[in-house]
């Protein structure tokens, strides 16, 4: 089988559990750059492996995105029975037992294709809300010749334009999201790439504006936007920034603008083009290809490439798009999220004032976006005191600044811990034997119960490790981790009764090492007495939950 990383695995695991239990339409949320393409290619061999009569259709939008999920899937298992159908690659496969398909050419066609047993949905936050859709219909006519069929989705924005959820409203396509990873997370983990943000100097002035559909109306946006000074002014920014930066993306508004800001960047003697919905396929093709060989620098895009372009490298995105849309936003930023050889980090230069709307990528989730409907004018990030970053409004300065300030000596400082919770901000470094432990049940959010665990240090402290086992996304994902990092097996417990019961399953550490790694994380290290060692991430709000 594929080896999976623990997200991974865990986005897999919660998904079967959905069905196991009755479930049947569920939503995996995992960020651009977490391998939703090698996700999908597990699920479909370890399916077929469990099932090998199982036929199973895999669903997108465009054309790159289904000729790159059909490749994971060979690189992995080459002997795969996987066929395309879609007009756009020339491939009319429509027999294939897994079969990698076009929304548009495959949505009235349901009898050629066949009864299936599962549909995958690639970047399924582009489904309209209406079930006299393409989607819609499509999934009605295959739910009519096998009604017992089971839908998966994938995505990393779970909403659509006006922020409302995929797993909510009348005519919704699923009935929950199974399993959300987190983008800070996987940053900090290594897996995905560091961003920078800067408040820039130029400030694109959407006040005002009219709306339509839950966004700008796209000519109001255009007139406010595409003004020479403005993009002159923002371009001399954006190279001055972008100086040491190799892979440049800039979001424009309009064609017309997006040809403003090439012109602009040409000017300062950098190479520059631009793609949109009207450039045709070769050309197209032709010019993601020389910007992913280093042969363009910067890309100027309009209506394309926040979705299913993948050039690891990108290291500056320029956000000169105004939007109400949240997921539009995130989408945007994550073209910068993969990781790639000599990138350090990448650079988000937020003229649309989109960070400040919407909030650091980090802590946009499902709930927040659907937070920021009706609250226009509601300021969501500051700039760092220190460095001008971009910050979430509760911080007082940003990782990278309290990072650097940690290699100064600091003054010695006691913390005491209160009744409920430890502090989870000091710095601890040394190893600290463990006396024993408890293990009790205390509240969780929405009526779940949290596994408690307290371990007593010898040096008379103590640490507390919250356990979500019955929470769902990432709070489930670092529970199933911290159980089987403890001793335990595969299948984690799915409640905080059944965990009480299966107790000796786990070993109390014989050691244990925490060591601060920002303002809002910290690392928790164990050793064990036969010589295992478990280590975690850990930031506060996951400990406070």
């Amino acid at each position: 089988m594929l080896q999976l990383r623990d997200y991974q695995r865990a986005s897999l695991d919660a998904l079967d559990a959905h069905w196991r239990g009755g479930g049947r339409e569920g939503l995996i949320v995992l960020p651009t750059g977490a391998g939703k393409a090698f996700v999908i290619a597990a699920l479909v061999r370890e399916t077929l492996a469990g099932a090998p009569a199982t036929r199973i259709a895999i669903v997108t939008h465009s054309r790159e995105l289904i000729a790159q999920n059909h490749q994971e899937l060979l690189a992995h298992w080459p002997e795969a029975p996987a066929g395309i159908d879609s007009a756009g690659l020339g491939r009319r496969e429509s027999g294939a037992p897994v079969l990698f398909c076009g929304i548009q050419s495959v949505w009235n066609r349901a009898e050629a294709i066949g009864p299936r047993d599962l549909v995958v949905v690639d970047e399924a936050h582009l489904i309209p809300r209406s079930a006299e859709t393409r989607y819609g219909r499509f999934l009605s006519h295959l739910r009519a010749l096998r009604p017992e069929l089971r839908v998966v989705g994938l995505t990393a924005t779970p909403y659509r334009l006006d922020s409302g959820r995929l797993d909510e409203g009348e005519e919704r396509i699923f009935e929950r999201i199974v399993y959300e990873a987190n983008v800070g997370d996987l940053i900090q983990r290594g897996h995905l790439s560091p961003l920078v943000s800067k408040a820039t100097l130029t400030a694109l002035d959407v006040s005002g504006l009219p709306k339509r559909g839950g966004d700008y109306v796209p000519s109001a946006l255009e007139a406010a936007v595409n003004r020479d000074w403005i993009t002159r002014a923002a371009v001399e920014e954006m190279v001055g920034y972008g100086e040491r930066r190799r892979a440049w993306l800039a979001f424009c508004v309009s064609l017309a603008h997006a040809a403003a800001v090439r012109d602009a960047v040409r000017d300062h003697g950098i190479t520059c083009e631009t793609v949109s919905g009207e450039t045709g396929k070769r050309e197209r093709d032709r010019i993601v290809r020389a910007f992913r060989e280093g042969r363009i620098r910067c890309l100027t895009s309009v209506g394309v490439l926040a979705t299913g372009f993948n050039v690891p490298a990108v290291d500056l995105v320029a956000l000169l798009r105004p939007t109400q849309s949240t997921g539009l936003y995130v989408q945007q930023v994550g073209r910068a999220l993969r990781r790639a050889p000599a990138k350090a980090d990448a650079l988000i230069l937020d003229y649309a004032g989109l960070v400040r709307m919407h909030g650091p990528v980090d802590i946009v989730t499902a709930r927040t976006a659907a937070a920021v409907r009706g609250r226009e004018g509601e300021v969501r990030a500051k700039p760092c005191p220190g460095c001008g970053a971009l910050i979430a409004l509760n911080a007082s300065t940003c990782e990278g600044c309290w990072v650097e300030a940690e290699a100064e000596p600091e003054p010695a400082h006691e913390a005491a811990a209160d009744d409920e919770r430890p502090i989870l901000s000091r710095a601890v470094s040394a190893w600290m034997p463990v006396e024993g432990w408890s293990l009790d049940a205390r509240p969780g959010p929405a009526g779940t119960e949290s596994l408690r665990l307290c371990l007593r240090l010898a040096e008379g402290g103590r640490h507390e490790i919250g356990l979500g086992l019955e929470a769902s996304g990432y709070r489930r994902e670092k529970a199933v981790r911290w159980w089987r990092g403890l001793g335990g097996g595969r299948d984690a417990p799915l409640s905080v009764a059944e965990a009480l019961r299966r107790a000796d399953e786990i070993t109390c550490p014989a050691v244990i090492r925490i060591r601060a790694t920002g303002r809002l994380a910290e690392s928790v290290e164990l050793r064990f007495a036969d010589g295992r060692s478990f280590a975690d991430l850990r930031r506060i709000e996951d400990v406070a939950a």
